[in-house]
């Protein structure tokens, strides 16, 4: 990007809420703030996200603003060639330095806007971060490992020495590593505490012990850190020097110690199982609104719900289905990939093909279930609907005319879609597992209680079983209603989580 005059001011770069200007005594306040919370993290909506970790990056840290007042949140993440071209107006350079990484000596640009009270910051460098999207590159172990001690250095340029550095998945995890090894000796960060999130265990951030000094600027006398079956496991490494692990669902908390959800590291996890805490990420109420959804057919809340048909009946017309009011649209925003119990999907299909009823799905992913979907679209024409891709737009508009929501996932962290699905007064039908478990509450007609269909058993016949549960609650013309209001008016929003993270901060910093 090209140097600016450097300057230390920020500008409004999400326009969902009004534009704070700060006031001169600012820099004041900041001082004053009881705590400092700096959030490290690969990704941010609406910046730019690939998923669950930048959904919670974009709402987390202003909810956290919001719950107490005496927190100064900020968040840093790479300057992507994708951020640099959509927000290049309203970025502010605040200067440069050279951050070293083994042999290399690379510039280092510092970027800031401002989002509401959380100020965030973009680390600048064009070979590793002016490329298409956010992974998927040869060096992703540099592009991170650059990332890590970059942020680190900036930290006495930007003013700015956090309480707590609260990383987040293996893109972050050498910070914590950092602080316990490279940087230990520097006495400006010795009081610093870090906390890192396990948003997905599966990705742990693997590579060969063999470039652990000339990539990753860390001693070989530092190798048993990182070391986990012979290789670097960065992931590994942030659970050893990170004083709390967190994951976004107390129910996978507990999962991860258990070696078939733990993806071989459940022996770290369980040599660490104190440190661990779980903490159910929530949805940002405000955009995920039916009331005040701009991208859907029709508005409407819990208290108008016969609006919503309006959505089903556009859906179907957009999709060319059959148009049809009386039979329940169930619907899948999903990665079409095994852990999200695709698999289960497709072997059930013959049986769930004999109910009245139509399967939207939209998604992509492995292409053998991609192929798979498509035939099925060929054999049910007046059924089944697959759009393969992601388009937001048809995701919101799927959620709003939608009766069912399925995710029947192996293993789920926590889930988003789920708790958009419900505000949608699309009702979940879950497996009972990790944010589904936490966030989902079982249906009771004769209770009348209840959020969504939950089951148990990972197969085709547990599949089947909960469809055919939720098809017949939806014929249940007198107690269907109440589900769906529940559902839309359960509390998914980050107030609760927020708080939450407050008290653990609170109790890492003795205060």
């Amino acid at each position: 990007m090209p140097t600016k005059t450097p300057t230390t001011k920020t500008k409004e770069i999400i326009k969902t809420e009004p534009a704070v200007k700060p006031k001169k005594p600012a820099a004041k306040k900041v001082k004053k703030a009881a705590k400092k919370i700096l959030f490290v993290s690969s990704e941010a909506a609406p910046l730019i996200t690939t998923g669950g970790l930048g959904e919670v990056i974009g709402a987390l840290p202003k909810n956290l603003c919001k719950s107490d007042k005496d927190t100064d949140v900020r968040v840093v993440i790479p300057l992507y060639e994708e951020i640099a071209v959509k927000f290049k107006d309203i970025l502010e350079f605040v200067g440069k330095i050279y951050v070293d990484l083994s042999w290399r000596h690379q510039y280092c640009g510092i970027y800031t806007a401002k989002a509401g009270d959380v100020i965030y910051y973009f680390i600048d460098n064009e070979y590793y971060f002016k490329r298409s999207g956010c992974y998927g590159y040869f060096d992703d172990g540099e592009r991170f490992a650059f990332f890590g001690k970059a942020v680190l250095d900036i930290l006495e340029a930007i003013d700015f020495i956090p309480d707590i550095i609260h990383a987040h998945d293996w893109q972050s995890a050498i910070i914590p590593v950092y602080l316990r090894t490279t940087y230990s000796n520097k006495k400006e960060f010795k009081n610093i505490r870090t906390v890192f999130t396990v948003h997905n265990i599966e990705y742990q951030g693997k590579f060969n012990m063999s470039i652990l000094e000339d990539i990753f600027d860390i001693s070989y006398e530092y190798r048993s850190i990182v070391e986990f079956d012979g290789l670097i496991n960065l992931m590994k490494g942030a659970m050893v020097c990170s004083d709390i692990i967190s994951t976004v669902s107390p129910a996978y908390a507990k999962e991860i110690h258990d070696y078939k959800y733990a993806h071989g590291l459940d022996p770290v996890i369980n040599m660490y199982t104190d440190k661990i805490r779980g903490i159910l990420n929530g949805i940002d109420t405000e955009s995920y609104n039916p009331k005040t959804d701009s991208k859907i057919f029709a508005n409407y809340d819990s208290e108008n719900i016969d609006k919503k048909a309006e959505n089903k009946l556009q859906l179907q017309t957009v999709l060319d289905l059959p148009k049809n009011n009386q039979i329940p649209v169930i619907a899948m925003v999903t990665r079409l990939v095994r852990h999200k119990g695709i698999d289960l999907v497709i072997g059930a299909m013959n049986e769930i093909v004999k109910l009245p009823l139509q399967l939207v799905v939209l998604g992509n992913g492995d292409r053998e279930y991609e192929l798979q979907f498509e035939l099925f679209r060929e054999r049910f024409p007046d059924k089944i609907r697959v759009h393969l891709g992601f388009n937001p737009e048809l995701a919101r508009r799927i959620y709003a005319g939608s009766d069912i929501f399925l995710m029947p996932s192996q293993f789920e962290p926590c889930g988003l879609s789920q708790m958009i699905a419900a505000r949608y007064g699309a009702v979940p039908a879950v497996r009972e597992t990790g944010g589904l478990k936490d966030s989902i509450v079982p249906y009771d007609a004769e209770k009348s209680e209840g959020t969504g269909f939950v089951f148990t058993d990972y197969s085709c016949e547990g599949i089947t079983e909960v469809i055919n549960r939720a098809f017949a609650a939806y014929n249940d013309r007198e107690n269907w209603p109440g589900l769906v209001k529940r559902a839309m008016e359960w509390d998914f929003s980050w107030e609760a989580s927020a708080k939450e993270y407050i008290k653990m901060y609170n109790d890492l910093l003795g205060i």
